[in-house]
């Protein structure tokens, strides 16, 4: 079994920062895909960010130049620094994770999703 904890959301003022935090723990035999989606109260979950192995990172239009995804291999986590936080960046943010385990044979892909960290912007 693959596991994704996530840390770091909270409440912060407009203009201010956050870095959330997501690691992966378990039967991995590689991480292809981990990104970050987020869904504010009445909407639908939307992609903020993603990394792929040796790739380069996608961002939603809404955060470009403003948030910045981030992966350490070593450990199975990736990052997202959040910056220039505004009100409409208020939301859960997930973490989603394409992950080839091996706790089973043959081994398998998994999307993985994370539980959720809240994001609130707001002065």
């Amino acid at each position: 079994q693959v596991q994704l904890v996530e840390s770091g959301g909270g409440l912060v003022q407009p203009g201010g920062s956050l870095r959330l935090s997501c690691s992966a723990s378990g039967s991995i035999f590689s991480i292809h895909i981990m990104g970050w989606y987020r869904q504010a109260p009445g909407s639908q979950r939307e992609l903020v960010a993603t990394s792929t192995s040796g790739g380069s990172p996608n961002y939603a239009d809404s955060v470009k130049g403003r948030f910045t995804i981030s992966r350490d291999d070593a450990k199975n986590t990736v990052y997202l620094q959040m910056n220039s936080l505004k009100v409409e960046d208020t939301a859960v943010y997930y973490c989603n994770v394409g992950v080839v385990s091996s706790s089973t044979r043959p081994y398998k892909y998994l999307e993985l999703w994370g539980q959720g960290t809240p994001v609130t912007v707001s002065s």
